[in-house]
């Protein structure tokens, strides 16, 4: 088999596009602290964040959450993902089977990656009282988001979409 056949079957296959995939890269990301350090910033209004790197494979996002910022429940538009938190602790409610349980957070301190399957619906947040700052990978590149709400019924229902980096 040559090497261009094994590309694409392993893009067929998703292999390129797994959770392990973009826990590896988010991995070799944090290593690379030269990489990102001089990037962060952090806003008063809203939680921050650019883009870090940008492959045929894979999007590379750095943000940082001051205490209270947090994301809307949201999915990943179809990518799989994983991310890192480099600084502080962030705060996460997933939702699972269709159900979204406030009450069941999970926890993320700095040097835990957390990693994702192209379903996954969530919520993030800084719930601390110190800034945080997390490196998110996206594969395939992340081109949208969708937005949900939770209908006590209905269960999860989905209110918007928004652009990747451009409608956050």
């Amino acid at each position: 088999m040559t090497t261009a056949s094994r590309s694409r079957s392993r893009a067929r296959t998703g292999r390129r596009h797994s959770p392990t995939a973009a826990a590896l890269i988010v991995r070799r990301l944090t290593t690379h602290r030269d990489g990102w350090v001089p990037l962060v910033r952090f806003d008063p209004d809203r939680r921050w964040y650019t883009l870090l790197e940008t492959t045929t494979d894979h999007q590379a996002w750095l943000l940082t959450w001051l205490p209270g910022q947090s994301t809307d429940l949201h999915d990943h538009g179809g990518s799989t993902g994983a991310f890192a938190v480099v600084a502080g602790v962030l705060t996460e409610w997933a939702a699972g089977s269709g159900r979204y349980e406030p009450s069941r957070p999970d926890t993320h301190a700095r040097g835990r990656v957390r990693s994702f399957g192209p379903a996954h619906v969530h919520r993030i947040g800084n719930t601390g009282t110190i800034p945080a700052v997390s490196i998110h990978v996206y594969t395939p590149a992340l081109e949208f988001m969708r937005r949900y709400v939770v209908d006590q019924r209905a269960g999860l229902v989905e209110v918007g979409r928004e652009q990747a980096g451009v409608d956050w």
